[in-house]
């Protein structure tokens, strides 16, 4: 970490506008656990309502775990309808295969955006040549919201590779920003998206304060990767594995510590529709629920690829 470096010296500085900074409202801790064959997560979004993430749905911080040799874990063959996945992997390699021919390798500060709409299978799984030797995997799954007359689009895939990513310097210098998707005081981020939002990266060094211009439409959420610090300009404690959510205004401000400080940051315009979620699939209504577990059931939503990606265990 982090997974792309620059010279902050070369790079467009993004100032802040002269608006009042977001106040923080809600502060959580994300619980620990596993998901798909065993791999270690935080649940970033636990305790938060989905009134307050609106567009967003869930989100995944996948370690930072040194695995050994023979321990790396990711998924099988599994289904999803109505929304985006999000997969940024910061350290390590995911290996990508779905239904309707999307695929590729995530690595070390790659991104890849399916869009499930209507319906795909897919399976995100750790190379063998990793799970061999282990080493060190991080990264984060999020999933993005479509809007009730998006969610039976064809499904869809991008890769966007680490050089596809627009950075971008702090005011002072001791900041990288990393806009992956939407745009951030008139830069625009690779990631085509479905709902409008905006998705960064950034690393504070330590001791230095950041802050970016933020669209007054859009809510804004701040997840600590790595390091520790504060937020907002009231200083509330920050840090790994801590959600913020901020309330109205024009920027958001991010200062770190003693040790550099990794946040990931989002925001999006709330759709404001019912959501229906269980398991793999986001929907508005319980009959669209149903409807997608039983066309999953009878095959609608695709069906795995001779010779298909597996998980490979050994």
């Amino acid at each position: 970490m982090p997974a792309v470096t620059a010279d902050t010296s070369t790079l467009p500085v993004i100032a802040a506008p002269a608006g009042a900074p977001r106040p923080v409202r809600v502060v959580t801790t994300a619980p620990e656990g596993f998901e798909g064959d065993g791999f270690p997560v935080r649940r970033a979004f636990a305790g938060v309502s989905t009134a307050e993430l609106d567009p967003f749905i869930h989100m995944d911080q996948m370690g930072p775990v040194d695995y050994p040799p023979m321990a790396a874990r990711g998924t099988d063959w599994h289904p999803h309808r109505g929304f985006e996945t999000v997969t940024y992997i910061i350290d390590g390699t995911f290996i990508h295969q779905d239904s309707h021919g999307g695929g590729g390798v995530i690595s070390d500060g790659a991104t890849q955006w399916m869009t499930a709409g209507s319906g795909v299978l897919h399976i995100e799984t750790v190379p063998e040549e990793m799970v061999r030797r282990g080493g060190l995997f991080h990264g984060i799954q999020l999933w993005v919201n479509l809007p009730s007359r998006s969610k039976m689009i064809p499904p869809n895939y991008q890769n966007l590779e680490p050089a596809d990513v627009v950075l971008l310097s702090g005011a002072d210098g001791g900041a990288l920003v990393r806009l992956i998707a939407g745009d951030l005081g008139g830069h625009a981020g690779p990631g085509s998206t479905h709902t409008p939002i905006v998705m960064v990266h950034a690393t504070v060094q330590p001791g230095a304060r950041l802050e970016l211009p933020w669209n007054p439409g859009f809510n804004a959420l701040a997840y600590g990767l790595e390091g520790s610090g504060s937020v907002g300009a009231e200083g509330a404690p920050f840090g790994q594995g801590r959600l913020a959510v901020f309330g109205e205004g024009d920027s958001i401000v991010l200062t770190a510590g003693d040790e550099t400080l990794e946040v990931l940051l989002l925001g999006g315009e709330p759709l404001r529709e019912p959501v229906a979620a269980q398991g793999p699939f986001v929907m508005n209504t319980r009959d669209e629920l149903v409807q997608a577990f039983q066309d999953f059931q009878s095959g609608k939503l695709g069906t795995i690829p001779a010779g298909a990606l597996r998980p490979f265990r050994g």
